[in-house]
């Protein structure tokens, strides 16, 4: 990592248990991504620390633009990859049948073709980098799902994938601007993890609903089963979620995430606004105007 981006990552180390950082996807592939940030504002008054993104569509131009931009204001960037194997968007990333022998397999005609398409994305990246703009970067996001294309073929194709493109982003592209979040799905299966040289965080999600009608789960689960990948790295971050905690319950209940981000559209607006007013405005929660200078 550059020292701007050790800076930030020393940074969720060390609020990580102590303080929880608001974080907010935005919708994608849209004239106008801010209707997300409207929202939160309109019912908090204030803007989440993190805005996460996506480069799906080939939004590369429009994502970097509002990562700058974000970066400018004092805010933190995570984007993920929604991504077929070859191009594409969702749909690909579902749709799509991997034959990992060939994939994983230098000098094959499927191995360069991956990776090309992973070139046009570390390209953008690369920008940001020059930038100075570091980037939580959430690659293969659900894994152990299974419902993606990366996630298909078990724990040891998908440990040799992502040691790949860490290795080729990392040493060919130069990009010590990234910090690397692991994102399991729900249940967290064991067998799935690349090394604590290749990772940076590690987490999961869900939208399975929590105790009541209006509030969301704690997920604390999951970050039980984290601690017992017996991993070395922490912090835990809670990296979707559709109906969001409450805050207070993540003390309660022992699992402090280092964030918790609702995803998109009708998944935060269907969010009780007293809950997020409450979880932006509680004493230990980090919101845009609340992280310090990184720059």
């Amino acid at each position: 990592m550059n020292e701007v981006t050790k800076k930030v990552y020393r940074y969720l180390c060390s609020v990580f248990g102590k303080k929880i950082l608001m974080a907010q996807q935005e919708t994608p592939m849209r004239f106008d991504q801010e209707d997300e940030m409207a929202f939160l504002m309109e019912h908090t008054g204030k803007y989440p620390a993190i805005r996460c993104m996506d480069y799906i569509g080939r939004d590369f131009e429009g994502v970097n633009r509002r990562a700058r931009r974000w970066w400018q204001m004092g805010g933190l960037v995570s984007i993920c990859w929604h991504v077929g194997i070859f191009d594409g968007g969702y749909p690909q990333s579902k749709e799509d049948v991997p034959d990992f022998e060939k994939l994983l397999t230098p000098g094959t005609e499927e191995n360069i073709r991956m990776i090309n398409n992973w070139d046009v994305a570390a390209f953008y990246l690369r920008q940001l980098r020059d930038a100075g703009v570091p980037v939580i970067w959430r690659p293969f996001h659900e894994f152990d799902g299974q419902w993606f294309w990366w996630g298909k073929g078990g724990g040891e194709y998908f440990i040799r994938l992502w040691r790949m493109m860490y290795d080729r982003f990392t040493h060919y592209f130069k990009l010590d601007n990234l910090i690397w979040l692991l994102g399991y799905a729900d249940d967290v299966k064991d067998g799935w993890y690349p090394g604590d040289k290749y990772v940076d965080l590690i987490g999961s999600d869900t939208y399975r609903p929590g105790p009541a009608e209006n509030v969301g789960t704690t997920h604390k689960t999951a970050w039980q089963l984290l601690e017992k990948l017996n991993t070395k790295k922490m912090p835990f971050v809670f990296h979707e979620c559709g109906k969001v905690p409450d805050i207070e319950s993540l003390w309660q209940e022992e699992c402090p995430w280092l964030w918790f981000m609702p995803w998109h559209s009708k998944w935060v607006k269907e969010n009780d606004p007293e809950l997020l007013r409450k979880a932006y405005h509680h004493k230990n929660s980090i919101t845009l105007d609340r992280l310090p200078s990184f720059r």
